[in-house]
């Protein structure tokens, strides 16, 4: 399958984040979409880190943004492969992460939120 423009995709992507516009984040992403993340065990403890749905998945990026009100992403590099994006990025706190974003036509299905220790 084919991955949408790492370019656009990427600078939407970021834009939305940085604007803290979760509506505009989630137009990317799959009515059923699952995404894992050591945020969301920590925001959601009761999720174990996996969150399943797009209004699931709405409550745990609003919360986040709650608990994080200066979240900013600053993108470092883009890496494409089939049907699959990863943005490394820079947060708030200098911290180095990695997004890796499994896609079913123009949408997310597969979302994995991975962190440095």
């Amino acid at each position: 399958m084919p991955t949408p423009d790492a370019a656009a995709f990427t600078l939407a992507w970021t834009r939305a984040w940085n604007d803290h516009d979760v509506e505009a984040v989630l137009d990317h992403f799959h009515d059923d979409v699952v995404f894992t993340s050591p945020v969301a065990a920590r925001v959601i403890p009761e999720s174990g880190g996996v969150v399943r749905g797009k209004t699931a998945l709405r409550d745990y990026w609003l919360t986040a943004l709650r608990v994080l009100p200066d979240l900013r992403f600053e993108v470092v590099d883009v890496y494409r492969g089939e049907s699959l994006l990863v943005i490394n990025y820079r947060n708030e706190r200098g911290g180095l992460v990695n997004e890796v974003l499994m896609f079913d036509g123009d949408l997310v299905r597969e979302g994995h939120g991975t962190y440095r220790e």
